[in-house]
């Protein structure tokens, strides 16, 4: 383990924590509120801290995937540590326990939150916590190899440990213009989404909390009602751009290279597109008679079914009073998630159409014993290390979810709040049900099951193995 170099771009994150600080401080100067001041002063010390530690000598230039799981593990939990000082040395939240929670939950995009008044925050605070959405959305390494030089032709190591999927891949042969090519497709999107929402009458504070948010598919809402308070318009919007933010961003990059066929032959953008059709179809029916017009019943629906599957976690109604088929359907969904390569969080579109190929695969083989049969996926066969890291993640997920579940029921909450709590947390959702459900929050948990679900969020947007390896000794022996 080269830990001076992994010290060294933990130094880099610092550096880059402290420019995203200076967001919510200008915008704290723009309304005139005092609380900008601890933003200033956080970033100063990421800033000095930053600058001590790239000026590090590692000796060695060695990076491969030990350091690269390690970096972006720890420079999530460093992002989130910092991010939350200003939440705490302000006092608008209390407990740092409550502040770092809050802080996971915006970079990890879950958008669990433990406030209920989000209102009474100064602007510079929601700003704040819509910004870490976004941020963490695309993957802070992921930005940092955009601008600058990390490792040299390692940064594959990085940016596969801190992308969501099954597997990545580069979209041209230089890691660092991936990362260019990814950004811009993703600034584009979030610039267009601001833009529709302000032609919509959304005031621009909004549209630029709820563009963030939609972008990073996080959830964090600054008004008490959610996205309830808003129109027709503007919420059909948010509806377009959440499912728009959760299709693998590799085919936007084919559709500008004019390459249809490739989108075409994508599997995981028709089963994607195909799950969120069928759910409000199904969710529209159960759910029609509680509107006033088939119109209200399918807008609804549609704005829930995209929330819940992208785990944007937006909500315009509360879906906890919807009948137990149509949360049953969430409640599936929430397991779901949105596609590899997306900003959503979830088990992934993708694994779950190549567990589905290898069922199947197993199936013929047990009818016919001696046929050879090659699983594919987009028509292409599909590697053996692939398929088995699927299985592993499978696994692996399962463990820490019954582990979470066993440890949040200590705080004796009914059995329905225990399990959203872990779903909705472990997949980046942000609501669960009952009492976590879309007019409630966490703030009831206890100090341990809010570290367990911090633990949680980590773990599902960092794709389980980057966090768990953290506790793995032989990880950090030379």
């Amino acid at each position: 383990m080269n830990k001076k170099m992994v010290l060294k771009i933990l130094g880099y994150v610092l550096e880059f924590q402290a420019v995203f600080l200076l967001f919510p401080c200008l915008t704290g100067l723009i309304y005139r509120e005092w609380s900008a001041g601890y933003y200033a002063g956080v970033a100063a010390g990421c800033l000095l801290v930053g600058f001590l530690l790239t000026r590090l000598d590692t000796g060695s230039e060695t990076f491969q995937a030990r350091e690269g799981f390690a970096t972006v593990s720890l420079s999530w939990i460093l992002l989130s540590l910092t991010g939350a000082l200003p939440f705490y040395l302000s006092g608008q939240i209390r407990g740092f326990v409550n502040c770092f929670f809050e802080t996971v939950s915006g970079f990890t995009t879950t958008g669990a939150s433990i406030l209920s008044d989000v209102e009474a925050l100064d602007m510079c605070m929601n700003f704040w916590r819509c910004f870490t959405h976004w941020i963490g959305g695309m993957g802070i390494l992921v930005f940092i190899m955009a601008i600058a030089p990390l490792v040299g032709g390692n940064n594959i190591f990085l940016m596969k440990a801190e992308s969501p999927g099954p597997s990545v891949g580069k979209l041209v042969p230089r890691i660092k213009t991936t990362a260019k090519i990814l950004y811009l497709m993703y600034f584009g999107l979030t610039v267009a989404e601001f833009l529709l929402l302000s032609l919509a009458r959304m005031p621009i504070f909004d549209a630029i909390c709820v563009s963030l948010a939609t972008a990073g598919t996080g959830g964090f809402a600054i008004r008490n009602a959610g996205c309830g308070g808003y129109t027709v318009l503007q919420q059909g919007i948010i509806t377009v751009f959440m499912i728009a933010f959760g299709v693998n961003f590799s085919v936007y990059y084919f559709i500008l290279c004019k390459k249809i066929k490739d989108v075409r032959k994508s599997e995981e953008l028709r089963a994607y597109l195909g799950i969120i059709l069928v759910s409000i179809v199904l969710i529209t029916w159960n759910v029609a008679h509680m509107f006033d017009s088939i119109f209200q019943a399918i807008h609804h629906s549609a704005f829930q079914v995209g929330s819940i599957i992208t785990t944007t976690g937006f909500s315009t109604v509360d879906f906890d009073l919807w009948p137990t088929f149509s949360k049953t359907i969430l409640v599936c969904l929430m397991f779901v998630g949105a596609s590899a390569g997306s900003t959503g969080g979830g088990i992934k579109v993708a694994r779950f159409l190549l567990w589905f190929k290898t069922l199947k695969k197993e199936i013929t083989t047990s009818i016919f014993p001696n046929s050879v049969k090659r699983i594919k996926y987009d028509n292409r066969p599909v590697e053996h290390a692939v398929i088995r890291s699927a299985n592993v993640y499978l696994f692996l997920y399962i463990i820490i979810f019954v582990g979470s579940l066993l440890l949040v029921s200590l705080d004796n909450f009914d059995p329905v709040t225990t399990f959203t709590s872990v779903a909705a947390t472990y997949n980046n959702i942000g609501p669960g049900l009952a009492l976590v459900g879309p007019t409630a929050n966490f703030s009831g948990m206890s100090v341990v099951s809010k570290l367990v679900l911090c633990f949680d969020m980590l773990a599902g947007r960092l794709e389980l193995l980057p966090i768990v390896l953290l506790f793995v000794p032989r990880m950090w022996k030379r």
